[in-house]
């Protein structure tokens, strides 16, 4: 069962609940305000929810920057620290190039060629503890 958030439709970023994983798809340019207002309507939607998972779809976007993967890395820092795990797909050749020539590793972040892979990856990851709750990591 999907589910459209109202509040987290962060001005042109969409966020979906597909069970347990919240989608966004990024497609273009993300700007400052839209980018904050994404990571606290995911920090938010993720706390609310308990969903065990984020999955950014990022084959819309031509170029990344710096700010693109601090921005990254951050929303996985803080799904993270909510006991969710984030995974990044459908990165372009370039855009891996440009991330490896930025010197971003992206920490915390998994990644997949599609979609349809990430939910995968994500439906076999074990969940992270979360304080708490009944979740437990697996050994």
């Amino acid at each position: 069962m999907s589910e459209a958030y109202s509040r987290p439709t962060t001005g042109h970023v969409p966020v979906l609940r597909l069970g347990d994983v919240l989608l966004v798809t990024l497609q273009g340019d993300l700007h400052d305000s839209t980018a904050q207002q994404l990571q606290q309507d995911l920090s938010e939607t993720i706390s609310r929810t308990g969903v065990r998972g984020v999955l950014i779809d990022i084959s819309g976007v031509e170029i990344v920057d710096s700010f693109l993967g601090r921005v990254l890395a951050e929303i996985a820092a803080q799904s993270r620290l909510l006991a969710a795990r984030t995974v990044v797909a459908g990165m372009r050749p370039a855009v891996a190039i440009t991330l490896v020539e930025l010197g971003l590793t992206l920490p915390g972040l998994s990644t997949a060629l599609s979609t349809e892979a990430g939910m995968e990856l994500l439906a076999r990851q074990a969940p992270v503890t979360r304080p708490g709750g009944p979740r437990q990591e697996s050994p």
